[in-house]
This record gives structure tokens, C-alpha cells and sequence, in this order.
């Protein structure tokens, strides 16, 4: 079996990830395969649809994504552009949640980025100190499954509590929430072919794995340096990844927060599309991209007074409307796991 420290030097100097902190996954390779066994095709002669999304990996490069999959995909039904808002917390949580609703006009982001950097108050954790970095998500879609026909789908979610030191111990305690659906249809085929266990996960109660020694370089907070980290030089589809792996592993204080607005301001492509409602009930405001090369659109939802990030949306275009989305609940320094 293929271990990080191996197929790092079995991969270099062609590393992609040789420079980056890797951070550790959600979910054990045991868990994921006990997902996919969640899942029973009763109708065995129906043709095998072609996986879609999917990434079929060597073993030299499996752990290295595995570490890095920080987000996975939701289903979504409707439109960005439209005037709809997204269904309310505590919403049914066996239908899925549609994509966040933002009106269709849109300006260019800079300049409202940089106004927003340049008013930025603190945030709770700001001044504070702690032995472990503290983080609440939850993610939607951990992973998106289709039927053999390619007409029903399900989209799992969990919700993750990590405490992580500085170098890199620590404990990640995740939570597998109810499935999602795009419709009705889909909801009652699937709800008739889950497994009792992938059905009904919340009896399984969270899984907690402590954390194994790591290598998590410090947050850099001068501008040069975080654009590099921030790939900014790869665009904006790039850019809005990173801030949510960035968001989501780091307690980010005010001075880089403001430079990562300015960086983003700084990179072409971003529009601005003013306040917004995240799946978790918050106001924020948001910027898109549309990345009409590859069908997809990134959302970012950030605080509009602390400058934090509040989630990070990643959908297809057309003509399944297939989301990546998580919400960073809340960020906090502490000294005590759980």
C-alpha cells in the first residue's frame, strides 16, 4: 500500500502538490468505501452509464488527492441568475437545497472588493490565541452517485469539526447527514434502493480520528506571497478554490484577510453580485466567476463586515445543475479538542 512519504518521492521532482500542505480528508478510505457499497442497482441488466466527474487514479497519485479533495459535489435545480432565494435552514433536508439565488445584474468585483477590504472590523477569534486552529463545515455531495440509467441521483453530506495544531495533530470528528435530491423522482427511487445505513446516517452518530503529524507551513501575510499561495496567476476558477481550502484550514486574521480581498480584486473575471443568504441562513456578499471554458461557475460568499469567508459554491452550468458547496460555520482558536 502506497503511503504519502512513499509516493512523494516516488512522484518528485513531477509532484504537483510538492509545495503545499496537503489537508487530511474528511472521510477514511474505509468510510468512502462503505459509502459506495451503500448503493444497490436492482435491475442488473440495465445498461452501466459512463461515470461522470470522476477521476480515475494511479496509485503514486491517489493519496496526494485524496488529501486535497476538500470540497465534493451537491445537486442544484435552478438558475444563479434568478430572483428565487435558497430554501431556509432546517428546510427538508431529504430535497436538495437549490444553488445561492443572487439577481441577474452584475458589475465588475475590484472595486467593491478593495471598498470592502478597506473597512474591515474584527472577527471574534482576532486577537485571540489558542494551541488548536478550530473548524465547523458542512460540505454537500460527499459524493454525488447516479443510477445505472444516468436519470436518479443522490448527494450525501456531513458536517466535519476539526482541531488542528500547528504541527498538524490534532482530531477531525465528522457527522454523515441525510441525502439530497434534485426531485421527487429521484428522491423516492433512491429512498427505495439505499442501503438502510446510507438511508438513515445519523444513527451511525460523528466518527472521530485523531490527527497524525503534519508539515502546515504558516499562513504568509504579505501580498507577494499570498498571491502565490492563492495561485492568482492561474485565474480566477483557480483563485476561488484556494481561498476555500485557504478559509477552511486556516484561523485567518484581519491583516490577511484584507490582502486576500485585494488579491482577488486584482484578478480579472470576478463579478460582483451583492448580498446573498448562504445555505446556513447568514447575509453575505458574494462574487462569481463563470469559467465558460470549463461549463462551471464559482461563488464565493464572504462576511461583509469581518471580511471572512462564509461558503464556496462551485456549480455546473448546464445542463445539470451539479454544486460543490460548503459552509465554514464557524473559526475559532482553542486549547481543548471538543
Amino acid at each position: 500500500m502506497f503511503g504519502e512519504e512513499r509516493t512523494r518521492t516516488l512522484l518528485k521532482p513531477i509532484d504537483p502538490a510538492r509545495h503545499s500542505t496537503i489537508a487530511p480528508p474528511r472521510l477514511s478510505a474505509h468510510d468512502l468505501i462503505n459509502r459506495a457499497a451503500a448503493i444497490t442497482e436492482p435491475v442488473a441488466h440495465r445498461r452501466r452509464a459512463r461515470p461522470t466527474r470522476r477521476l480515475v487514479l494511479t496509485a503514486g497519485t491517489l493519496a496526494a488527492a485524496i488529501g486535497a479533495a476538500a470540497i465534493a459535489q451537491t445537486i442544484g435545480t435552478s438558475s444563479p441568475d434568478t430572483s428565487e432565494t435558497a430554501g431556509p435552514p432546517g428546510a427538508d433536508p431529504g430535497v436538495v437545497l437549490v444553488p445561492v439565488a443572487y439577481g441577474s445584474a452584475a458589475r465588475e468585483a475590484g472595486s467593491q472588493l478593495r471598498a470592502l477590504a478597506s473597512r474591515l472590523a474584527d472577527a471574534e477569534y482576532d486577537n485571540r490565541t489558542g494551541r488548536y486552529m478550530y473548524h465547523h463545515t458542512k460540505t454537500w455531495g460527499d459524493p454525488v452517485m447516479t443510477s445505472a440509467d444516468g436519470r436518479h441521483q443522490v448527494a450525501f453530506a456531513d458536517e466535519t469539526k476539526v482541531w488542528q495544531a500547528a504541527d498538524g495533530t490534532g482530531e477531525q470528528v465528522t457527522s454523515q447527514l441525510e441525502p439530497q435530491y434534485p426531485d421527487q423522482e429521484s428522491r423516492d427511487y433512491w429512498q427505495r434502493n439505499l442501503k438502510p445505513k446510507a438511508a438513515a446516517p445519523a444513527a451511525a452518530g460523528p466518527a472521530g480520528v485523531p490527527l497524525p503529524p503534519l508539515d502546515l507551513a504558516p499562513l504568509p501575510s504579505e501580498r507577494t506571497r499570498l498571491t502565490e499561495l492563492l495561485k492568482a496567476r492561474f485565474g480566477a476558477g483557480a483563485v476561488s478554490k484556494e481561498v476555500s481550502t485557504v478559509y477552511g484550514r486556516y484561523v485567518v486574521p484581519r491583516r490577511t484577510r484584507v490582502e486576500i480581498l485585494r488579491v482577488l480584486a486584482d484578478v480579472p473575471g470576478f463579478r460582483w453580485r451583492g448580498q446573498v443568504t448562504d445555505r446556513a441562513g447568514r447575509k453575505g456578499v458574494a462574487i462569481t466567476f463563470d469559467d465558460r471554458d470549463h461549463n462551471a461557475q464559482s461563488l464565493l460568499i464572504f462576511d461583509s463586515y469581518t471580511g471572512e469567508l462564509l461558503a464556496h459554491e462551485r456549480l455546473t452550468l448546464s445542463p445539470v445543475r451539479i454544486s460543490a458547496y460548503q459552509v465554514i460555520l464557524e473559526t475559532a482558536w482553542t486549547d481543548r479538542l471538543n
